[in-house]
This record gives C-alpha cells, sequence and structure tokens, in this order.
C-alpha cells in the first residue's frame, strides 16, 4: 500500500462513527439498499443491519447505485428479527423506527450524538409492527407535501445528514470513535482492497 493510500484510508476510518447505525427491514430493490450504503459511507457510518425475515435474502447489491460502497462497509445480515434486534441491543442503546404514529417524534427532536441505530422500513408497507414493538420509538420526517412519505434510501439519507449535523457540531468527527482492534482490522481489510477500486 502506498504511503498516499494509507493516508486516505486511514483519514476516512478516523472519522467512522461506532456509535450510529442503519437497519433495513424488509427491503426489495437491492438499488435502495445500494443507495443506502453509499450514504452510510458518505456519513461515516461502518456498520449496516440487513433484516430478510418475509423476503429472500439479498445474494447481491445493485452496484451502480453504491459506486461499490459494500466493500468498504460491515454488512450484518439476518433472518431472524430478535436475533438482529439482540445484536443491535449490544452494542446501541436506543432503537428508532421510522414511523407516522401518534407517538412518533421529528427528526430534529433526536439527539443524534447519542448511541442509536434506526430502523428503515420497505418500499410498500414501510416498518412492521413487529420491528415497532421491539424498538424504543418511533421518528417522523418533517414534511408539508400531499405524498407523507419518502422514497426508503432518500428517507435514510435526510436522517443520516441530520445525525451527521449534529455530531458533526459536537466534533465527534474530530477525533478516532473506532476501537484500536477494529480499526486496525478495517485498515487492513480495506489495504487488500486497494486493487479492487
Amino acid at each position: 500500500m502506498t504511503p498516499e493510500r494509507y493516508n486516505r484510508l486511514t483519514s476516512v476510518l478516523n472519522k467512522r462513527q461506532h456509535d450510529l447505525t442503519v437497519v433495513l427491514e424488509n427491503v426489495f430493490d437491492p438499488h435502495n439498499i445500494s443507495a443506502v450504503m453509499r450514504s452510510c459511507d458518505a456519513v461515516g457510518i461502518q456498520e449496516i443491519y440487513v433484516l430478510t425475515n418475509k423476503i429472500p435474502r439479498h445474494k447481491k447489491w445493485g452496484s451502480r447505485s453504491s459506486s461499490s460502497a459494500a466493500k468498504w462497509l460491515t454488512i450484518h445480515q439476518f433472518t431472524d428479527a430478535n436475533e438482529c434486534f439482540a445484536a443491535l441491543r449490544k452494542k446501541y442503546n436506543k432503537i428508532l423506527t421510522t414511523h407516522l404514529s401518534s407517538d412518533a417524534v421529528s427528526m430534529h427532536e433526536i439527539d443524534f450524538t447519542q448511541s442509536i441505530a434506526l430502523v428503515f422500513g420497505n418500499e410498500h408497507t414501510g416498518v412492521s409492527d413487529e420491528i415497532r414493538a421491539l424498538a424504543d420509538g418511533n421518528f417522523i420526517i418533517p414534511q408539508v407535501g400531499i405524498i407523507q412519505s419518502l422514497n426508503i434510501s432518500v428517507a435514510c439519507a435526510v436522517t443520516i445528514y441530520e445525525a451527521f449535523r449534529q455530531k458533526n457540531a459536537a466534533g465527534h468527527y474530530d477525533t478516532r470513535h473506532l476501537p484500536d482492534d477494529l480499526h486496525n482490522e478495517l485498515l487492513k481489510e480495506w489495504g487488500a482492497a486497494e486493487g479492487e477500486g
């Protein structure tokens, strides 16, 4: 690995956020998943959770939408909701779903400087009742249009960029957050992927 490449990878790793993740529940279109991955990479989210307990497990992502973001992320795939949430509970203090309900809070009221997992549902029915029951609450993206929903990848991008704004203002991108062992492991993996693009 060249010194320039090493410095580039280290610079990106130093801004990865260890306390923010995205969970995708039964999202059908692999291109939507890939678009989410690209946004996650852009704001320094390293881990993504993909739950497919109602649809077939995805074998690959839409490469054109992701610009190969998948190879720079840690993707956890689950086919069981309880197992997925058990894994999330070990790492994140709060789990919120995007869902229009009477108890939902505005995205702008969420404190994204805390440890948090954000769940986005599929293109047709949103987050399921089962998943909402496992989470800690719901949030909405404020809208004033006729159609009260956004494409899944757009909804995710809007939300995590609000998280980026808050975390950046709080200085979360100024110091390294990844544990040393994970930082070194990813640096090794990314270095090996250097020749792939």
